[in-house]
């Protein structure tokens, strides 16, 4: 039984934070850890931290602007970090209000309705706690009927869910299946830190992904392959867990937020994903000339201008392989669904795309798909 891509759905913050924003407040943080530690300075014992401007955040990123839950506390430099208020159990849980904005979105497209469904995945890089589930919190909060599970994949959540997502309906447990992917990426950012202060935003995006015979859509992409690969790396990680409360002396460890090897990351990941994109294409005999577009896990704007290049072995245009970064910063899982959400539009029947995702892990995944005539 063949799966489509008959929906999707964008929630978005109302609140933004622009590259100039976030350097006055980090250089401000600078200015007073330096004059409250200027005796240590001066003796050699500590090292002086350095600004950031903004012409380097778009030089190592092309990242301009990110929306976030809560920008005040990000921008307080005597807090840099988010003011989100733990919810009593009783209400909604921030995610699961986020992934049912996005949903009814994706639900909508699909013209589908929570009696369709009968799936539920919350697929993102951080989950804002270990059980219940969040994905059955969503089920609910839908009306849905059926079974819901968590996953976490760290960047590439979202193209492991649509494998999973394809195998449930291929195998006949599941006809009709509703992806999300809730990242709210700045609670787990260090802002004090100049290498990567920048780097991502908050978002929750949502994918249908149904049976071919069932879908109604006007919008619709067949599944036409999933491949997916894992390799383990320290260059990317995040040591927050539930044993922290075990160890008081490294409970504060910066380890306890996004770190990472940058350079190490760049190096080691693009050839990776390159060669990953290329032999799954061979091994589906398409040909990446005929390929139409590219929607790639939005992290580092020379990361993915390189991985396409590799690809397409050729000059290529924004259209392509279109950029999102530039205004929703990286988003983890839900980056190279913003993509395809914002730019599959103009694609022909029988066009290929490539949605694909790489991250922490490392991880890889690539979804192939072909535009439908439903």
């Amino acid at each position: 039984m063949n799966a489509v891509i008959s929906g999707t759905g964008l929630f978005v913050p109302q609140q933004v934070i622009s590259n100039e924003e976030l350097v006055e407040a980090f250089n401000a943080y600078v200015a007073q850890f330096n004059d409250q530690h200027r005796t240590r300075i001066s003796a050699g014992e500590l090292e002086p931290l350095k600004p950031s401007s903004v012409a380097f955040i778009e030089k190592a990123s092309g990242i301009k602007r990110r929306h976030v839950i809560d920008k005040r506390g990000i921008l307080d430099p005597s807090r840099m970090r988010p003011h989100i208020a733990q919810r009593d159990n009783e209400q909604p849980s921030l995610q699961c209000e986020m992934a049912v904005k996005a949903a009814e979105q994706a639900l909508s497209m699909a013209n589908k309705g929570a009696a369709d469904v009968d799936m539920v995945i919350v697929a993102c890089s951080n989950l804002e706690r270990a059980y219940p589930a969040v994905s059955v919190e969503v089920q609910a909060a839908l009306g849905i009927d059926g079974y819901a599970f968590d996953m976490n994949v760290a960047c590439s959540s979202a193209t492991f869910g649509l494998q999973t997502a394809q195998d449930a309906i291929r195998s006949g447990s599941a006809k009709t299946v509703l992806m999300v992917s809730p990242e709210i990426c700045s609670a787990h950012l260090n802002f004090r830190d100049r290498d990567s202060h920048f780097i991502f935003g908050d978002v929750c995006t949502a994918v249908v992904v149904e049976a071919a015979e069932t879908a109604s859509g006007d919008d619709v992409f067949e599944i036409i392959a999933t491949r997916l690969r894992t390799k383990y790396s320290n260059h990317i990680r995040n040591n927050f867990g539930f044993l922290n409360r075990c160890d008081e002396a490294r409970r504060r460890d910066v380890d306890k937020l996004f770190v990472q090897e940058g350079r190490k990351v760049f190096k080691e990941v693009v050839p990776m994903v390159s060669s990953h994109i290329l032999d799954h294409l061979r091994e589906v005999d398409i040909a990446p000339a005929t390929v139409t577009r590219m929607w790639l896990h939005q992290a580092n704007l020379s990361m993915n201008q390189l991985i396409a290049k590799r690809v397409w072995g050729r000059p290529f245009d924004r259209e392509e392989a279109p950029i999102v970064l530039d205004e929703f910063a990286n988003t983890s899982s839900a980056g190279s669904i913003i993509a395809f959400h914002q730019h599959r539009k103009g694609l022909r029947v029988g066009d290929i795309g490539i949605i694909c995702s790489f991250g922490a892990g490392y991880s890889v995944g690539t979804v192939v798909v072909r535009k439908s005539d439903q």
